[in-house]
């Protein structure tokens, strides 16, 4: 038995060389900074053809699994599977060096006009944006699921127990920061 990540391509995919995965990831790591998912989605079955929508859908439910961020484990996880540990490499790199240097810039940005009322809106408006970008690719993941009842349930489930427990806390944050 071998497992999502480790298995040979299909016939139908076109298997990509370790250039073209760091190439692939750093584009999608250029475009998508506090969104890559909805993206890799785009490159890696739309635009590329890697991955078939089911095998991306499965490949995405591995990687929500695995400790650490969905889109580096995705990363990671195409690389492995079409060139080995070497294709791993390419893609966690393509995908994390402009994003990397961005957060170290905006981090300097932020230090240093930190009590600008703009930059506390460019700040939000990157949160609303990513947000954004991830309810339109829970749809597009979603879709293929509607099909499946029991797959649907399992994917929903876990979201559903997270927003219900942070709700909770985010409640009993309120009511203890009044009673301060």
């Amino acid at each position: 038995m071998t497992s999502l990540v480790a298995s040979a391509a299909p016939d139908s995919a076109r298997r990509p060389t370790s250039r073209e995965l760091f190439l692939g990831f750093l584009r999608l790591g250029m475009i998508s900074f506090g969104g890559a998912l909805p993206l890799s989605r785009r490159m890696l079955v739309e635009r590329e053809g890697w991955l078939n929508g089911e095998e991306f859908a499965e490949l995405l439910g591995l990687c929500q699994f695995l400790p650490g961020g969905n889109i580096i484990n995705m990363s990671v996880a195409v690389g492995t599977r079409f060139r080995g540990p070497k294709g791993g490499l390419a893609a966690l790199l393509g995908l994390i060096t402009v994003p990397g240097m961005v957060v170290i810039l905006l981090g300097v940005i932020y230090d240093h006009f930190r009590d600008n009322i703009y930059v506390e809106h460019l700040f939000a408006g990157l949160a609303a944006a990513a947000s954004g970008l991830m309810i339109a690719m829970g749809v597009k993941v979603a879709k293929p699921l509607f099909r499946d009842k029991p797959a649907m349930a399992m994917a929903c489930l876990p979201l559903l127990y997270g927003m219900v427990g942070l709700t909770l806390m985010s409640a009993a944050l309120v009511v203890w920061r009044q009673r301060k």
